[in-house]
């Protein structure tokens, strides 16, 4: 479905227009149940338009937002996120009030100032009025060190301060594998690009990450950091093999949307065994996925498949909600 650029007003300012975020210690994360809206589309602007207007609206008059994408590298979508998706997300910012909205990353495959000038997000930031900041461009005063109490980080992780600052933090990811170990890469994942590569003192912390056994379990920890008033998975395409920048590519052709980061990944888990993935994402129960298992330990989503709720807007919606729901109920 096409949207006429009055539709895209009326649409944008509806979805965001109401929701007010809290900020809530990681204790309070968790949620007896998750709301998640899924959308069957092949177009990424009608995608999220679609999906935000199954979720409650955002507040964003006079806030300062976040939206932080996957620039993972200048691969391609679903390497990265689509420019559609993210120009999309930053207009119905705009459109309900926003007062200033910053688009961060740090890239996991490259220099992220290269990623943001090949993906064209120079020009499209100038277009739509935003900031789009290269994380390891910041200088150090810009960083905070932020403990993860009981996590298995040898030490504290840089945080950066426009991130703690912001009223609203949108995550936007994408739905694929990541065979350097994260097994998958979704909306907890997408956490791993808010942190410092590296310290003052030249401590690499992704040199840390992903040598350690307890990578995914590290991953999920680094999303007590924040917590999200908005997550949109892109999964109009998707990697099924290989990732983050390439792979075996699926159409799954869904956008999904919600605030639980759980819900959305244990979603999205469902949706890649629906496209035949392979091990170790195909095997097991997908609540004892290390990502998943980790994040209900810390409080940070739902508990179980019981607990989320897919909603959807039309019949092909509701038959991928189906299929979805049979797969997340299994083992």
């Amino acid at each position: 479905m096409k949207h006429s650029r009055r539709d895209f007003l009326k649409m944008a300012a509806a979805t965001g227009g109401a929701v007010a975020l809290h900020r809530w210690p990681a204790w309070a994360f968790a949620a007896t149940t998750a709301r998640v809206a899924l959308v069957k589309t092949d177009d990424h602007r009608d995608g999220v338009l679609r999906a935000l207007r199954l979720v409650e609206p955002l507040a964003l008059q006079g806030k300062s937002v976040i939206i932080k994408p996957n620039l993972n590298s200048s691969h391609r979508f679903p390497a990265s996120t689509h420019e559609d998706t993210l120009q999309t997300l930053i207009e119905v910012c705009r459109a309900g009030g926003a007062r200033e909205i910053t688009v961060p990353d740090r890239a996991g495959m490259g220099d992220t100032q290269r990623v943001i000038r090949e993906k064209g997000l120079d020009r499209l930031a100038a277009d739509l009025g935003v900031k789009v900041v290269a994380l390891e461009t910041l200088p150090a005063p810009e960083w905070t060190r932020r403990a993860i109490p009981g996590g298995h980080w040898q030490r504290d992780v840089l945080f950066p301060n426009l991130i703690e600052r912001a009223d609203v933090i949108i995550s936007t990811c994408c739905l694929k594998t990541h065979r350097f170990g994260g097994q998958f890469t979704m909306s907890l994942k997408n956490s791993v690009g808010m942190v410092a590569r590296q310290g003052p003192d030249g401590y690499d912390y992704m040199r840390e990450l992903h040598g350690s056994p307890s990578q995914r379990t590290m991953i999920a920890e680094l999303n007590t950091l924040y917590r999200p008033a908005l997550v949109v998975l892109d999964g109009i395409e998707a990697f099924v093999d290989g990732g983050p920048e390439a792979g075996r590519l699926a159409r799954p052709g869904v956008v999904l949307a919600g605030t639980d980061r759980v819900a959305i990944d244990a979603i999205g888990v469902a949706l890649l065994r629906m496209h035949g993935v392979g091990a170790p994402v195909s095997t097991g129960r997908i609540f004892d996925q290390e990502q998943i298992r980790r994040a209900v330990q810390l409080g940070l989503g739902v508990t179980s498949p019981d607990a989320i709720e897919i909603v959807s807007d039309s019949a092909d919606g509701r038959s991928v909600a189906a299929a979805v729901r049979a797969e997340l109920a299994k083992g």
